[in-house]
């Protein structure tokens, strides 16, 4: 299995993406190729004693910056890491991306270059968000800021295909985190719940545009559609999905990143400020160190975009050297358990019983 990292990509790189490669290399025993300005790469590798065992190096010229317009970008810097690392994915150099850098250019470049799966006309940036009693998959959470009723239709049923047929397989273990209740059983099935995000629970609630896509996923068959989920019942995790555009989505994920760091960053401040704050750390100390490792958003690694022909994985922008060997170590479970072929052929079940 070789995986293509990027090494340009993100605000810490290249530092925290060579960690993040050499660590992944040494635990996964995955073979890596890096895309980047080789001799910016290894000029800080070697500044900072980083091994390049185990990932090859592609030179590029060109970088794709965040403030690039990303669909100007993927056709004009045609010797950028991410266009580069994309061709060669899509030529078969590869068995899946990685990548911390511009949001927009890479949901270009997996529709325009990786191409997406039959069926699907956008990729949605996926990603798993921990909640009080479970963790939940979020789509689409940045990649489709405006989003027609039908789009919000198919990330229902590559959210549901993705939690039943991936993350209820194998997955879930490497995903300790998770917990073994990420999916539920009914009709002696696994069936994942799936919801709206909406201002209001009734199904009346809602611009124009929920309301159609409201009813469009209630007629959709093979999946458990609840109905509208408010932003007060999300953190809760009782749904398995939670459908929504790409900026509601973004807006969630950002907030529930702030409020954890906040909440965290106050219950520091709590036991610290006197004697017995820090005895009663003391007794909580596994429990407080447990809670901590749950909200760390670097433990999920990255954001799969779902419906792309091969593995493309979106790790945070401001990932550091453990976020971008998680998004490696999810890039190797999609592999592993054939994403997309496996959600090719679910989706053509789907459309198979809707005909």
């Amino acid at each position: 299995m070789k995986i293509i990292v990027d090494m340009m990509g993100g605000d810490n790189a290249p530092l925290a993406v060579l960690e993040g490669a050499a660590a992944a290399v040494k635990e996964y025993g995955v073979q890596l190729i890096g895309v980047g300005d080789e001799a910016i790469v290894r000029k800080t590798a070697a500044d900072n004693n980083i091994s390049l065992d185990g990932i090859e190096l592609v030179n590029c010229t060109e970088v794709i910056e965040m403030c690039d317009e990303p669909a100007r970008a993927i056709r004009t810097k045609k010797d950028s890491s991410i266009v580069v690392g994309l061709n060669m994915l899509k030529e078969g150099k590869g068995d899946a991306f990685v990548s911390a850098g511009s949001t927009g250019a890479l949901h270009v470049g997996a529709s325009l270059i990786v191409r997406t799966l039959r069926g699907i006309k956008r990729p949605a940036l996926a990603t798993m968000v921990p909640a009080k009693n479970k963790a939940y998959l979020l789509l689409d959470c940045g990649a489709n800021v405006e989003c027609r009723p039908e789009m919000l239709n198919a990330f229902g049923t590559m959210g549901s295909v993705y939690a039943e047929k991936v993350m209820g397989r194998e997955m879930l273990a490497a995903f300790a985190v998770m917990g073994s209740c990420y999916v539920n059983k009914v009709e002696g099935r696994t069936s994942p719940s799936v919801a709206l995000a909406n201002n209001g629970a009734e199904e009346s609630k809602g611009t124009p545009m929920l309301k159609e896509a409201h009813q469009l996923l209630k007629t959709i068959p093979g999946i458990r559609f609840v109905g509208n989920i408010e932003p007060r019942d999300v953190p809760n995790g009782d749904v398995d999905v939670v459908v929504c555009d790409g900026f509601t989505g973004n807006v969630i994920l950002k907030l529930t990143e702030g409020v954890a760091k906040m909440l965290l960053g106050m219950l520091k401040g709590m036991f610290l400020k006197n004697l017995g704050g820090k005895l009663a750390y003391l007794l909580l100390k596994d429990s407080v160190s447990d809670l901590k490792h749950q909200m760390d958003s670097e433990e999920y690694g990255g954001a799969p975009f779902l419906g792309a022909k091969q593995p493309v994985i979106k790790a945070h922008g401001s990932s550091k050297a453990k976020g971008i060997k998680n998004a490696i170590r999810q890039a190797k479970i999609c592999v592993e358990n054939d994403l997309c072929g496996t959600m090719q052929a679910a989706l053509d079940e789907l459309n198979t019983t809707k005909e």
